[in-house]
């Protein structure tokens, strides 16, 4: 008599490797495809990052899904499907702000899965000069935050490059206090990069009132700090925290629970339009009254949406800015690229940094 017969558990657990069976063949099959896929584009030179692919196979994983994996279970279940198949179709490099344990660590992982080369550098400079020099194929730089505005170091890095956006992507932000020491009271100093410290400042200043705290740059370097100072602690995520090797010692310390940071992903190729994307933009003006008014005025006339304008000083002269927008839609949309042709009849010179599906 078969004793799976009269056993549910092992009933269950044969029909599990069963199915593992065919999970095995069915992924190596997808694998077959994307190796033929692969060859296509290497023979046409067409981008093996394709954003607007990804979004269109999650929005149909998740169209099709009829549980109980919940829909980020899915996500993040394909997303190393696709990470393994695109390595067999070319291995990608991709260039982030070490070293590893950094939001921006996490945000190319989340963007190009572990088949992928995840290459820390110093700075965010260093990113988009890896990309630039084709050390690495693609970079991700984080460009603003929800309560502590834009990152100008990374608007301040287009003027110097040719690379352009291919995508973006969205992490929450969750900060840990991390310390070798047992209680708050024992801490006389508190590592954190500056964007993590005004994310926390409530919070430190109501239960770390007399600790200093000294600028580090990024995160992860401030666990390495605190992990050999008894006499500190450090503002880490969990990932910086478990490389380290630090304790937590207190969860959760960010003042808003919906802290989210934006990244960018540059890179050389241009994305299809896929109906929900954004441009951004970079143009500077002529030093006269009315220039700025006009120039947004370009983009009202063509009813496109602006979602982020900011300034920053012009690399090139003293006290000349450059302008930085992005917009709802596709430079190729039709009224897009109508107010994109009046912006720079308008503007001393006018680029289009990239269009990329809206995350």
């Amino acid at each position: 008599m078969d004793p799976e017969a009269h056993n549910p558990l092992l009933a269950a657990r044969a029909e599990i490797d069963q199915l593992d069976s065919e999970l095995v063949e069915l992924l190596n099959r997808r694998a077959e495809l994307a190796q033929s896929i692969g060859k296509l584009k290497g023979r046409d030179q067409r981008p093996f990052f394709t954003p607007e692919r990804e979004r269109e196979v999650f929005e149909r994983i998740r169209e099709i899904n009829a549980g109980p994996l919940l829909p980020d279970q899915l996500r993040s279940i394909f997303r190393e499907v696709i990470s393994a198949a695109r390595a067999l179709e070319k291995p990608l490099c991709a260039a982030y702000w070490g070293p590893p344990g950094t939001f921006s660590n996490i945000a190319a992982a989340q963007t190009f899965g572990s088949s992928s080369n995840l290459m820390p550098v110093d700075t965010i400079h260093d990113v988009f000069m890896a990309v630039e020099h084709g050390s690495a194929d693609y970079g991700v730089v984080p460009v603003e935050n929800s309560l502590a505005g834009v990152v100008p170091e990374t608007l301040d890095m287009f003027p110097l490059t040719n690379a352009k956006i291919c995508a973006e992507r969205y992490i929450s932000i969750d900060h840990q206090l991390v310390s070798v020491a047992e209680t708050l009271a024992q801490i006389e100093r508190v590592y954190a990069g500056p964007q993590p410290a005004l994310q926390c400042r409530r919070w430190l200043r109501e239960n770390l009132p007399q600790a200093e705290v000294v600028e580090v740059m990024p995160t992860a370097r401030a666990a390495e700090r605190a992990l050999n100072d008894p006499r500190s602690a450090a503002i880490a995520n969990r990932l910086g925290a478990e490389t380290v090797g630090i304790p937590v010692l207190v969860e959760h310390i960010q003042d808003n629970p919906q802290n989210q940071t934006r990244f960018l992903v540059i890179g050389f190729n241009e994305p299809a339009q896929t109906g929900r994307d954004k441009t951004s933009l970079m143009f500077n003006l002529r030093n006269q009254p009315g220039q700025l008014y006009r120039a947004l005025g370009a983009l009202e006339s063509e009813s496109v949406n602006l979602l982020m304008i900011e300034s920053r000083p012009a690399q090139r002269a003293q006290f000349e800015y450059m302008f930085f927008l992005d917009c709802v839609g596709h430079r190729l949309d039709d009224n897009m690229a109508r107010a994109i042709e009046r912006l720079r009849e308008l503007a001393l010179e006018t680029v289009v940094l990239g269009s990329y599906p809206s995350a």
